[in-house]
């Protein structure tokens, strides 16, 4: 596959696609990862004498209320911080004032495009790879660099419909993410898989695929109360994934050794911080009682198979971990995993998240940028992003 070091850039008008998704509250970035992981791409090309344009998308935009708080313009200030020179930010998508700006631009410059996803509101442009979107973007450059792994696995106009219409490349962050993954074809073993989330839906696809590779996959977060329920046990109000009930039934019996599930869990009576909460074991909860977090008890026997573990997939956290009662579990196994130098890849999203919350992201071995594009890796489809390309 064409990759950045592919490409002649000096003094051409360089596209990239990144992945500024971060969050933002009240004009203010809380977790620039994202931004900082483009960097390399990004200082890359700048070194290379290139004129920057860079794309990415921010949330979801549905209605033009929307808009006032997605603007990629605290992206575009904090860039600036990072790469120590100014970002030329441009709030259209399109038009004379886009085109004008691209113009003027010096080999070493960056500009910034607005949202992608203010293309949304005519049309969904942006999500449904419009074709004269794509063309048009791609009109404005020489060549492309998709960067943005977290959106690889969707075919939107500014990845796949730019790609479609230019000589394009991947840059350095989806290559080290790919292959990074490529590696779990075929991993050191014993590889132990670690499932939490809410939804046991989201995740059928990565267990019929890994359940044959891995020696063992231990089910934490609301996830474990489906399979739980699907043994007959009282889960109360816990979260349940009604849905998924006959494949949670029907992969414990074709595979009862492999799975390992919670023998005990916190539970409380509110889905809050604040309400008082207790351990107990599985055959032991109330109906009015819903499981926040796996217990102790259950990180010990999961400790326990962790420690001969050569390599280690997690992805989704085994509780609440945005209240702080709830996310102990999943920091005890992080701290675990890095105090026994297990190799261990986080895939994407919430388990991330947790991981850079207990200052333990940069302590594993690989935490992906992008958690949707991980599981479809993992289950074996397609990324569209990286298809167009090659």
């Amino acid at each position: 596959m064409k990759t950045i070091n592919d490409l002649e850039l000096e003094d051409k008008k360089v596209l990239i696609r990144c992945d500024f998704n971060v969050p933002i509250k009240r004009g203010k970035i809380i977790d620039d990862t994202r931004i900082k992981e483009s960097l390399k791409t990004i200082n890359y090309c700048i070194d290379k004498g290139s004129k920057l344009i860079l794309f990415s998308h921010l949330g979801r935009i549905k209605e033009e209320s929307d808009k006032k708080d997605k603007s990629l313009k605290p992206v575009a200030e904090r860039l600036s911080e990072l790469l120590n020179k100014k970002v030329i930010f441009i709030n259209e998508t399109r038009g004379k004032k886009l085109e004008s700006a691209i113009d003027k631009l010096k080999n070493g410059d960056v500009l910034l495009v607005e949202n992608t996803r203010f293309e949304d509101l005519d049309g969904k442009k942006e999500s449904k790879n419009d074709k004269e979107l794509g063309k048009y973007w791609a009109s404005l450059g020489d060549v492309f660099i998709n960067d943005a792994f977290g959106t690889v696995h969707r075919e939107h106009a500014s990845n796949v419909g730019i790609s479609s219409n230019i000589d394009s490349a991947i840059g350095f962050l989806v290559e080290k993410e790919l292959n990074i993954l490529s590696e779990l074809k075929c991993p050191n073993k014993p590889f132990i898989l670690i499932l939490g989330g809410s939804k046991v839906n989201d995740k059928i696809g990565v267990i019929k695929k890994l359940v044959k590779k891995a020696d063992y996959i231990l089910i934490g977060g609301g996830m474990a109360f489906t399979f739980l329920q699907s043994e007959g046990f009282n889960i109360g109000n816990s979260i349940l994934d009604t849905d998924s009930i006959d494949f949670c039934r029907d992969i414990l019996e074709k595979y009862p050794n492999k799975i390992l599930l919670p023998v005990d869990v916190n539970v409380s009576t509110e889905f809050s911080n604040k309400k008082e909460s207790i351990t107990r074991g599985i055959t032991e909860i109330d109906d009015e009682e819903m499981g926040l977090d796996i217990g102790e008890n259950t990180v010990k026997l999961y400790e326990d198979y962790l420690k001969n573990a050569k390599t280690v997939l997690w992805n989704g956290p085994l509780g609440v971990y945005e209240f702080s009662k709830y996310k102990k579990s999943t920091n005890k196994i992080l701290k675990y995993l890095v105090d026994n130098n297990i190799k261990t890849i986080l895939g994407g999203g919430d388990i991330v998240a947790a991981a850079a919350s207990a200052k333990l992201k940069d302590k594993v071995y690989h935490a992906s940028t992008g958690g949707g594009a991980t599981l479809e890796y993992l289950e074996g489809k397609k990324l569209p992003g990286v298809e167009a390309i090659k």
